[in-house]
């Protein structure tokens, strides 16, 4: 059951943003009087469609994509008899360039816009969440390199910013709040009130390489919340519910002091003791022996237990946040691309084909988690195609820009080979994506 229900949650989400996608350049195209011959979601073989003007509308039986046919461009099915004669007025190719560029990026655009609309929504429906200075305090803060040299502890209590009391986590770290003249942290260290002063250089410090790596984070108290079937967790006997306290004998009741612990352990063994709850609600503490996995992890999804507070917002409110959590999204996805070339991330772990995906959407329908995930892969689906490779919709846009500022066309050949090649490597793609998703089945 929960396999149909992570494939139906895959094909609904894939189909609304391939529809959308491709309804994208769809619009544009006929707004600047292209003849739009097909509107398909889904790849052949053909399973229903219909014909209103002349278009065809219809669904495909692979589900994994779609497409829109315009006359006179050269497209995935490299139909190029049209060539032999002169450019018809509603072709593609007979447009301005400024035309035609619209049209491939009208994907692209209507794909940010809808992850967009979502995010602002979901935090609309759900409210502004944050981590208040009280719920934090309770435990303190973790502290990166750079907050260690700042002059910050672990388990540090932040009380102020420049004499302000804080009420959220987010005040604590926000920017213009820094870069005042003389700005300095008001905190508690085991029972005694300190003074740390920020240096005048420590902006650019923030901006050097990552500047979302950040300075200081909430302590997070947690639980397991699912164990990955055969994975070192289940073999070791770790469940649902379990908060784990030591690694080694190590206190490890914060998520990321536990990270720290088992990434010096990576394919050893460990000793660990968690408290488990029992039926009559007490805890008992159980020690366990565990085998940290090579990637220093032991195959658990954790549960934050630290409250976070909820703020409603108006519909207005609702949008520059909205639209934050979307940046942040994409900002995430360049990073991780560039480390992925850079060799810093491995291709096998950061990409997954439609196995991969439907097991992020879960064996349950939760709606809330199905459009988060839904918004995620529409601006991911917006990032992919804007990629400078033949065949995707940056490649075409490529060499349409080309056109503009050179005033020279790319001859209808050159078009033709780097569809081929750009072809080439997205079935390359795809055929390592379907056998990474096998793969990773195979061994658990």
């Amino acid at each position: 059951m929960e396999g149909l229900i992570m494939t139906a949650q895959l094909l609904l989400g894939l189909s609304l943003l391939v529809g959308l996608h491709e309804l994208g350049h769809l619009l544009t195209a006929k707004l600047f009087k292209m003849k739009v011959e097909k509107y398909f979601i889904g790849f052949p073989p053909k399973l229903f469609s219909v014909k209103l003007g002349e278009t065809e509308y219809g669904l495909g039986a692979l589900p994994f994509g779609g497409f829109v046919k315009i006359s006179g461009m050269i497209d995935e099915s490299l139909d190029s008899n049209y060539l032999e004669n002169e450019p018809k007025p509603w072709e593609f190719r007979a447009k301005p360039a400024w035309q035609r560029l619209i049209v491939m990026l009208g994907g692209i655009i209507v794909n940010v816009i809808t992850g967009m609309f979502i995010f602002i929504c979901l935090v609309y429906s759900t409210g502004e969440s944050y981590y208040s200075m009280d719920e934090v305090n309770k435990h303190g803060i973790y502290v990166s390199e750079m907050g260690r040299d700042l002059g910050f502890r672990n388990e540090d209590k932040v009380l102020s910013l420049n004499g302000k009391k804080l009420e959220r986590f987010e005040e604590a770290v926000a920017i213009n709040s820094i870069i005042e003249e003389e700005s300095y942290y008001t905190i508690m260290r085991e029972g005694n009130t300190l003074n740390i002063p920020v240096p005048s250089d420590f902006l650019n410090k923030i901006s050097d390489g990552d500047s979302k790596r950040g300075f200081i984070f909430p302590l997070r108290p947690f639980a397991i919340e699912k164990v990955v079937p055969n994975s070192h967790a289940e073999r070791a006997g770790l469940m649902a519910e379990d908060q784990i306290v030591k690694v080694d004998n190590n206190p490890a009741v914060y998520f990321q002091i536990f990270k720290e612990l088992i990434s010096q352990k990576k394919g050893d063994s460990i000793q660990l003791v968690v408290n488990r709850r029992t039926e009559g609600g007490k805890y008992i503490e159980k020690t366990l022996a565990a085998k940290v996995s090579e990637d220093g992890t032991l195959g658990f999804y954790s549960k934050d237990l630290l409250e976070r507070s909820t703020k409603e917002l108006s519909f207005i409110e609702a949008i520059p946040k909205g639209v934050e959590d979307g940046y942040d999204l994409i900002a995430l996805q360049v990073k991780a691309f560039k480390k992925m070339f850079a060799g810093d991330i491995s291709p096998s772990k950061s990409i997954s084909g439609p196995i991969g995906i439907a097991k992020v959407f879960g064996g349950t329908w939760n709606w809330y988690r199905f459009w988060s995930i839904t918004a995620m892969l529409s601006l991911v689906l917006a990032f992919m195609n804007i990629l400078p490779i033949p065949a995707l919709d940056g490649g075409h846009a490529l060499f349409l820009t080309y056109e503009i500022i050179s005033g020279r066309k790319p001859s209808d050949n050159f078009l033709k080979t780097a569809q081929k090649i750009g072809m080439i490597l997205l079935l390359a793609l795809m055929a390592f994506a379907f056998g990474n998703d096998i793969y990773k089945l195979i061994i658990g």
